[in-house]
């Protein structure tokens, strides 16, 4: 099963604005945020990078890795979602398609965001 562009927020409370870092810049978010912290893979045309999420939503993800990423650089991973989460009775792997859409420096580790444009339910 392959499911484009899904959304987990309540269909009747509409896009979320949360300010922006810079004044004025506002972010729009159209779907919930859970602050998950799971291992990934991620794998590009450059090859295969270890990291963790920080956040996940149905649209999006946050990763926090030990190298840089391109901005809109397409990548592949899979997340082990927690069924509690998603709320089911085991955990559920699902297989993502996106793009790199932010990438800066926090500390020592780089934050790289990440757009969720295809995914699919792996049987378990």
């Amino acid at each position: 099963m392959s499911v484009s562009r899904p959304a987990m927020a309540d269909p009747n409370s509409g896009p979320v604005s949360i300010p922006g870092p810079i004044a004025g810049r506002q972010e729009v978010r159209c779907a919930v945020r859970f602050p998950l912290s799971l291992p990934v893979v991620l794998s590009s045309m450059s090859g295969e990078l270890s990291a963790s999420t920080r956040n996940v939503s149905a649209s999006g993800v946050l990763f926090e890795l030990d190298e840089e990423l391109e901005v809109g650089q397409d990548i592949r991973f899979s997340l082990r979602m927690p069924g509690e989460v998603l709320g089911s009775s085991h955990d559920v792997l699902v297989e993502c398609e996106g793009r790199v859409v932010r990438c800066s420096i926090s500390n020592i580790q780089y934050l790289a965001a990440a757009t969720i444009d295809d995914y699919r339910f792996c049987e378990q």
